[in-house]
């Protein structure tokens, strides 16, 4: 696919260099991302199996393929606050401008429901649902029986978790459900993305080796950053928060950029 043009590779460049002074008082603001509608637009028409997750600073999208199940189920770390919801959000809208409904589908279990409300009348969106209550454990039953489904065809189910700590706390029957959707999910096209605190890593790892894929946004503590798949190369403390996220490809780390909403 052809990279943005100049305008939006500025944008980019800018990001790339800025660097943020920690004893300023009155630093300056960040530079604000290309518009994810002016971005997808200017890329054009993606392959239907195409999921749209950023842009690298070469302008070129970073694309997971929905039909291939090789990468597995995806963990979106980081500490708090650089971004982890507006990534999965950013999925959601990225689908919405690139995917028929007959395509790509998804449903969302968070801690804050008033987060989603942009999304929620989405006609791909399944529902917003609470991990407070049995709504979330309700829906990953569902997702697992369309996933056992023979008449799935060539759609695919997204499932955005907003925090592994808190769907840890289910109870047995739904962490059975959610353990075989991790392990089988992908490979009948139920794909999770599960963001996680790195400071609460702890909690849950047990369940870290479930992801193939991680995705990292800032981590400032080293050894998070090491116990979630982080290494010296991947420099995970010198992301920009909100905006940068790396992930792991080919034995090297590729930083990408989240456009804004």
């Amino acid at each position: 696919m052809p990279p943005v043009n100049r305008q939006y590779s500025l944008a980019l460049e800018a990001l790339a260099e800025l660097k943020v002074e920690v004893q300023t008082p009155h630093p300056e603001p960040l530079p604000i991302a290309p518009a994810l509608t002016a971005v997808l637009a200017e890329l054009g028409s993606f392959p239907r199996e195409a999921l749209f997750l950023g842009i690298a600073s070469d302008g070129l999208p970073v694309l997971l393929n929905l039909h291939d199940p090789v990468p597995g189920p995806v963990l979106i770390a980081g500490d708090a606050g650089v971004g982890k919801t507006a990534f999965l959000t950013s999925i959601a809208r990225a689908v919405e401008l690139t995917h028929k409904t007959s395509e790509v589908k998804f449903g969302v279990i968070t801690d804050h429901v008033d987060e989603w409300e942009a999304v929620r009348n989405s006609l791909h969106c399944l529902g917003i649902f609470s991990s407070h209550d049995t709504s979330g454990q309700d829906f990953l039953l569902s997702l697992a029986s369309w996933a056992h489904g023979s008449a799935r065809g060539a759609q695919s189910m997204l499932l955005l978790i907003d925090d592994l700590d808190a769907v840890a706390k289910f109870d047995f029957n739904a962490l059975q459900i959610l353990r075989w959707l991790l392990s089988r999910g992908p490979s009948r096209r139920v794909w999770p993305f599960i963001t996680l605190n790195a400071a609460r890593y702890g909690q849950v790892i047990s369940w870290i080796p479930n992801f193939r894929t991680r995705i990292f946004g800032r981590i400032r503590d080293a050894r998070f950053a090491g116990a979630l798949g982080g290494d010296i190369a991947s420099a995970l403390d010198t992301l920009q928060a909100g905006i940068q996220f790396s992930l792991r490809e080919s034995g090297s780390w590729l930083r990408f950029w989240l456009p804004s909403s």
